[in-house]
């Protein structure tokens, strides 16, 4: 299988359901590989994709496969999903589908800490880390994860 021609399948596909091919990574596993696909979006309320849009578009993923040489001859195992709450932030779409979450920051110079995300640009994000506006500039980010919160209250979604 090659990346390459399955992104020039897959792509499309995720488009046409109002998604974007996120991730593609295929794993040999002896006589079979698995075919883990990542989709992502916008979704109804700007804050990722709808289960049903992962659903349709998975649908229309397979059946495009089973009539592509894509895949070639061998056996393969399919799995399509969402990026979880536990992905980094690694684009400015991933930042902005998350405002007014909580996320975890490590910058690339100084220790790690937490704030929430208020507005996020090309650049950048401002947060509120402890009530205090703070900008931080996507290049100066090693790794920032949005964090689980239980108990968050309505006014602050």
């Amino acid at each position: 299988m090659k990346e390459s021609t399955l992104v020039s399948v897959l792509g499309p596909i995720a488009a046409a359901h109002g998604l974007e091919l996120d991730d593609l990574t295929v794993v040999d596993t002896g006589g079979r590989s698995v075919l883990r696909v990542i989709l992502d979006g916008d979704g109804p309320d700007g804050h990722g994709p709808a289960i049903d849009d992962i659903t349709e578009a998975t649908r229309a993923i397979s059946a495009a496969l089973d009539g592509s040489d894509a895949v070639g001859n061998a056996p393969y195992t399919l799995e399509v999903g969402s990026r979880g709450v536990s992905s980094p932030l690694e684009r400015p779409a991933h930042w902005r589908r998350n405002a007014s979450r909580l996320v975890r920051i490590t910058p690339v110079g100084g220790g790690a800490f937490v704030g929430r995300i208020r507005d996020v640009d090309g650049t950048g994000a401002e947060l509120d880390v402890n009530g205090r506006r703070r900008r931080v500039d996507f290049a100066e980010v090693r790794r920032a994860v949005v964090q689980v919160e239980m108990n968050r209250r309505d006014q602050e979604a």
